[in-house]
């Protein structure tokens, strides 16, 4: 019987070859996109969830109240590991990581890699293997440890264990360890490791509980329970502080390390969102995206009920029961979406370069893994019992009687199963496409908005080696040559928020000033003219024609309104036992997000601290003309290091990157979401017009012209893509009016774009049932009525 059943299967599949094609295709596409949706949801999923002890590994975390909000953030002080270890008998072991960017060289190669300062722990708590070496590796003073990748950069093919590398020219490091490569799925990234000890012989650790800097992972001991231990710390940092730097209300708490990746955005001082929010999202899109694919399949399938009619009617009349002839339909769909799901594996692997770039990332498909295959076999299985159902049901219940007397007629009336599923399909497409241009709406708006300083051909080069010892010759080379206007040292980028802090007083401040958080940037001479921001009052900091500006800072304007300041010039500001003087205003320019409003900021003068400079490229030489003489001034006065340097534009560009990123993904798959929805469209108008053949040549014999017949089929599918706007359209206000609420610099969600989308969509269906129904209204009639 399964042999009759798969022989049956196969020549229906071949006697409607075209109708099969469009169902295969159909859920071809639609199961590809759920893979790809889902390969990549696994990946964001499983972040960091690969270490040993993932279930006792938490990072430590900070709460307090600043600007009126509260607040959490991740950063902590350097001293607090160290306190945890020795005061608390819950913790097995805690550890430390800082940045780290050294010169490293071997040879006559010079790299600047990225790496980590850590503690010796680091290798025992989190599960990142080892190639060579003991875990033991960082216990040495001058010990480092590389990736296969880093040791790649710098040794070639050689094996670098044992080998010395040289940071910054300064000091010798022995290669003690080589991790194997990090995986995919993990928020740490280096080339490798350098012990905590370093840092302190470099002069870069303090005991300062104020200063948060690094971020501290903590690993309980079993069956420390994270509540019980949350209690414990939560007053660690205020028990430290010293009373003499002021009040410190700050708390501290923890977060599971495996959650950290989903869970970043904190919303009342607690994580409760971030990244998981894009993963439900899509999580449902592919969901949506398979079911669209299956209705196509059930549309297509009770179609073409009358041609199987017969089929069921003998089948039923020499005793097939019901569950036997479910069974031969189901089985059916399964053969069909076997076909389909190894052309959608196929599409996936093709799919999955341009993929990986779209989403930054590096997924792919395990095809060694054995549990691999059995998901993907369950998920064949479930794609084809999922479309199969309904035609099963549909198909085995007609009613033997009728069939084979000839009485059967598929149901005609208003409201249909097919309909409905024909509706579900573009309502979802409708939505994304909504959602897909209110994302783009919204880019274009942050994009227009006024960012306050001039971006264009100005450069971003970091502090490293030499170069602040020989500054000042440097800037006035620059300027001598003229391929610089302007030159100024910085804290950090403009395009970026590395500092921030509060405890400031002022003429007229309150108690409650002290927890108002203000940002911080620096500048020693030129911060107006080298950024392009606007001065409002006063003067820009310049230590050279005042050498009291070392201690002086602008504000902006949002800084003056928070501080209340009617008068702000020549007033002094206190921070940390120091006299700030204000010497100039400037108008507020973005610094962070161009989605959010912006904070009260303050530019210190040279007192403060810097790590890289701005270059003002001149405008009226070539851009690669000034990089050249720029680069040879570099190597002239800081020979030992690579000239790196950075556009501030494309800084800037990247922060649009993620919604950028959301955009692209919903515009993929509305387009696919509406490509498939189209095919089974252009099925079931093909079946519609074969099925009226006779009923279209009697009226064009009668005088109807192409157009009447095409408007006379074409009427029924656009009725059901009119209600699916109606329908898709407020769904799709909420979702996206949901998701704006997450910026402050927003658009309005105008009624063009319903508009807009309602209209696209009706073209592009009415295109697809126009082809059919044109091509079936021009047929010879004579050739069509022969057979009366």
């Amino acid at each position: 019987m399964l042999k009759n059943y798969l022989k049956v299967a196969w020549r229906s599949l071949i006697r409607n070859f075209s109708f099969s094609l469009i169902n295969i295709l159909g859920l071809a596409i639609g199961m590809a996109s759920a893979i790809l949706i889902l390969l990549w949801v696994q990946n964001e999923m499983s972040h960091d969830r690969f270490h040993a002890k993932k279930d006792r590994l938490y990072r430590l975390n900070n709460r307090d109240s600043h600007n009126g909000e509260i607040w959490a953030w991740n950063n902590t002080p350097k001293p607090m590991v160290p306190a945890l270890k020795q005061e608390y008998p819950d913790v097995e072991d805690a550890v430390r990581v800082n940045d780290a960017r050294f010169l490293i060289t071997v040879g006559d190669k010079h790299l600047n890699l990225d790496g980590i300062f850590t503690d010796p722990g680091f290798l025992t708590t989190f599960s990142f293997p080892m190639a060579q070496g003991q875990t033991s590796a960082l216990n040495g003073n001058y010990n480092i440890v590389l990736t296969q990748k880093g040791a790649k950069k710098l040794f070639g093919d050689e094996n670098a264990m044992g080998k010395v590398v040289r940071l910054d020219s300064t000091d010798n490091f022995t290669v003690a360890g080589i991790l194997e490569d990090l995986p995919n799925n993990t928020a740490f990234d280096f080339d490798y490791l350098l012990p905590w000890t370093y840092m302190k012989k470099l002069g870069w650790d303090d005991n300062y509980w104020g200063n948060n800097s690094v971020k501290s992972f903590v690993l309980l001991k079993p069956g420390v329970k994270q509540a019980d231990f949350d209690k414990k710390i939560d007053y660690i940092t205020i028990k430290h502080s010293n009373p003499a730097d002021g009040p410190n209300t700050t708390h501290v708490f923890t977060q599971l390390f495996s959650d950290t990746w989903l869970y970043s955005k904190s919303e009342n001082g607690r994580y409760v969102a971030g990244r998981i929010s894009m993963v439900r999202l899509f999580t449902v899109i592919a969901g949506f995206i398979l079911l669209i694919a299956c209705i196509n399949f059930m549309n297509l399938s009770t179609a073409r009920s009358e041609k199987r009619a017969k089929e069921v009617g003998i089948r039923k009349a020499v005793g097939a029961p019901k569950r036997l002839l479910v069974m031969q339909f189901i089985g059916e769909s399964i053969m069909l979406a076997f076909f389909a799901g190894i052309i959608a594996i196929i599409l996936v692997e093709l799919s999955l370069p341009a993929f990986n770039n779209l989403v930054d990332k590096n997924i792919y498909i395990p095809f060694g893994n054995p549990v691999y295959w059995l998901i993907a076999i369950g998920f064949i299985l479930f794609t084809g019992l999922l479309a199969g159902s309904y035609p099963a049901l549909y198909l085995s219940s007609f009613k033997p009687v009728k069939v084979l007397k000839g009485t059967f007629k598929a149901a005609n009336a208003q409201i249909t199963p097919r309909k409905i599923l024909v509706i579900i399909q573009f309502t979802f497409a409708v939505a994304l496409v909504i959602c897909t241009v209110v994302v783009v709406k919204q880019i274009k708006h942050a994009q227009q908005r006024d960012n306050g300083y001039v971006k264009d051909n100005l450069v971003y080069v970091p502090l490293q080696g030499d170069i602040d010892k020989h500054y000042d010759l440097i800037k006035s080379e620059l300027l001598r040559k003229g391929v610089a206007t302007a030159v100024t040292k910085s804290m950090s980028s403009i395009t970026s928020r590395n500092s921030d802090g509060w405890g400031f007083s002022w003429p007229g401040s309150t108690k409650n000033d002290e927890k108002l958080d203000f940002v911080r940037m620096a500048s020693d001479a030129d911060f107006v003219k080298a950024m392009g921001v606007k001065l409002v009052e006063g003067r820009d900091i310049d230590i050279k024609a005042y050498p009291s500006d070392s201690t002086a800072i602008l504000l902006n304007e949002t800084a003056v309104k928070a501080m209340r300041l009617k008068n702000p010039l020549g007033q002094i500001v206190k921070s940390d036992g120091r006299n700030w003087l204000i010497v100039g205003v400037i108008k507020d320019f973005i610094y962070e997000s161009p989605y959010e409003k912006v904070q009260q900021l303050i530019v210190f003068g040279p007192k403060a601290w810097f790590n890289g400079m701005h270059i003002k490229l001149n405008n009226q030489k070539p851009v690669a003309q000034n990089l050249s003489e720029i680069e040879q001034i570099f190597k002239e006065n800081n020979p030992d290091y690579p000239f790196e340097y950075k556009f501030i534009d494309d800084e800037y560009a990247r922060k649009f990157k993620n919604e950028q990123r959301i955009g692209s993904l919903a515009a993929l798959f509305a387009g696919l979401t509406i490509f498939i929805s189209c095919l089974g469209l252009f099925g079931l108008s093909t079946y519609m017009a074969e099925n009226r053949i006779k009923e279209i040549g009697v009226r064009k014999v009668l005088g109807a012209s192409v157009i009447n017949i095409t408007a006379l089929l074409s009427r029924d599918f656009l009725k059901l893509v009119v209600i699916s706007i109606f329908i898709a359209s407020p769904i799709a206000w909420w979702m996206m009016n949901s998701w704006l609420q997450d910026f402050n610099y927003k658009i309005s969600i105008s009624i063009w774009v319903f508009a807009m989308a309602g209209l696209g969509a009706m073209s592009i269906a009415l295109l697809t049932i126009s082809f059919q129904s044109v091509k079936a209204a021009m047929a010879n009639p004579i050739k069509n009525l022969r057979s009366e």
